[in-house]
């Protein structure tokens, strides 16, 4: 069977192959400008839902950086705090060491040691309710505004009790960034070891009352050790952060990596590719005003 050919019939495999060409040039001319391989999900739906799940990864990994980043800053500020507080401390000691000596200092040069103890006291309850963002970072999830307060003649420490503030840097790992002020600076609470803060006002107290000192150095040891393990134990989890942090970044790459691969477009093939086109597409358009010569108009002249 012979099928019948016209020029309607010419004309209109010419348009549609013309508009098969150009539709192919103006999408090449899109992702040239756009350098995208995706513009839309249609253009590649397996591409575009595996882009879209990297992209859902790739928020949870920016979120958890962040994470790490805040945490890292909560750490390093309790770190600076226990370095200032240890600061103090060694100085207390060794003014109640110098108070200690009794035959040797004056009624006067004992109050002189007790006021500047009851100083050291004042910057060390600075201190103990240090800030980082408006949240204290020796309470745990306490919103009282301050982690020990002096009210009717006893410090009271305002933190939640088995509270913690933590940050979550994976899927399955969360870190403490905060520390635990009773365990720092001691508590005068019925079940409390006693607050440095009141340890201190008894060395005053007592030299002031001619009683000898020498007693309270072991208790301000204990208190000197246990400020030390909690900025050890603020150290190894600054050290996890680190190494999460490292991590995430590494992720981070690779995940752009995979992005970059099912997204982006080579600028150098992109250029190509274009330039293939329409070179077929004034190709077509050549042949097109060959085939199409003879028209009606063509015989009416």
């Amino acid at each position: 069977m012979i099928t019948r050919v016209t020029s309607q019939t010419q004309m209109r495999d010419a348009q549609r192959n013309l508009q098969t060409n150009m539709a192919n040039l103006a999408k090449l001319q899109e992702q040239a400008s756009s350098l995208k391989a995706i513009s839309r999900a249609s253009d590649n739906p397996t591409a575009a839902a595996s882009a879209m799940a990297v992209r859902t990864e790739q928020s949870a990994v920016a979120q958890y950086g962040r994470n790490a980043d805040n945490g890292n800053n909560w750490l390093t500020t309790i770190d600076g705090a226990l370095d200032t507080a240890s600061s103090l401390m060694n100085r207390v000691r060794d003014l109640t060491v110098q108070g200690a000596n009794d035959g040797s200092l004056s009624t006067a040069a004992k109050e002189a040691i007790a006021v500047e103890l009851e100083g050291l006291k004042e910057e060390l309850l600075s201190v103990a309710n240090t800030k980082y963002l408006g949240r204290t970072v020796f309470a745990g999830n306490s919103d009282a505004g301050a982690a020990f307060t002096f009210e009717d003649g006893a410090y009271a420490f305002q933190g939640t009790e088995n509270s913690a503030v933590t940050r979550r840097i994976g899927a399955d790992n969360t870190v403490r960034v905060d520390a635990d002020g009773a365990a720092v600076f001691g508590s005068d609470a019925a079940n409390g070891t006693g607050s440095v803060f009141a340890l201190i006002d008894t060395i005053a107290g007592e030299l002031r009352s001619g009683t000898n000192v020498g007693s309270n150095l072991t208790a301000l040891d204990l208190r000197m050790t246990a400020m030390t393990e909690q900025r050890s134990v603020g150290g190894a989890r600054q050290a996890n952060l680190e190494r999460a942090q490292e991590g995430l970044m590494t992720k981070a790459g690779a995940l752009e990596s995979t992005r970059a691969g099912l997204e982006d477009l080579d600028l150098g093939q992109a250029i190509l590719d274009l330039t293939l086109q329409e070179t077929t597409y004034q190709a077509a358009l050549a042949v097109t005003a060959r085939v199409l010569q003879p028209t009606l108009m063509d015989f009416l002249r």
